[in-house]
């Protein structure tokens, strides 16, 4: 077990055995299952904002909705190593995910997912938010792809209704077999 410090606390460092469920259960492809297992109720994708336009008003609604389905739950945070972008604790262990890229994965919560990452080129394109982020019950799954500009969410109906309801997200449900590339969007 690797514990790293950052503000006056250690933090847990995950291991491929916490995102195993994940990826033993994706696939490559235009599914939603190419960022998220296929065993949630829901499923949806949220565009990002474009060009950064309105990303923190997105960013707090998302973890709003998220922190609202899972209080008082840990959260494990992943942090996508693309060269450019922070991943928080440099130097990290890293576990691999999807078509072989690497993130660090941190056990934390909502205000450290909210405020950890703060600048950087792909940043300013995705936002502030970890690339992934599910709680330690596994009741639901954000994943950010790397070269998607849309977000991947499975979890219970009622989360993923309350995702299309909110007036600061373009929502748009999805099912399994379905391409999950938000019309107008190129999956990459």
């Amino acid at each position: 077990m690797v514990r790293l410090a950052r503000e006056g606390s250690t933090w847990l460092i995950g291991t491929d055995a916490e995102v195993a469920w994940i990826a033993n259960s994706t696939s490559t492809g235009p599914t939603i299952t190419a960022a998220i297992p296929p065993r949630f109720e829901a499923y949806a994708t949220v565009m990002l904002p474009y060009a950064g336009h309105g990303q923190d008003t997105h960013d707090r609604a998302v973890l709003a909705l998220l922190s609202e389905q899972s209080p008082g739950q840990r959260w494990w945070l992943g942090y996508l190593d693309t060269g450019a972008d922070d991943i928080v604790f440099p130097g990290a262990p890293m576990v691999t995910l999807y078509a072989g890229w690497d993130y660090v994965l941190v056990e934390a919560g909502p205000e450290q997912a909210a405020t950890w990452r703060h600048s950087g080129p792909w940043s300013f394109w995705k936002g502030a938010l970890p690339n992934l982020m599910f709680p330690a019950d596994r009741s639901w799954l954000v994943s950010t792809l790397w070269d998607d500009d849309w977000t991947c969410i499975g979890g219970p109906a009622e989360l993923v209704d309350r995702f299309l309801r909110h007036p600061d997200l373009h929502v748009r449900r999805v099912t399994l077999g379905e391409d999950a590339t938000p019309p107008g969007h190129q999956a990459h």
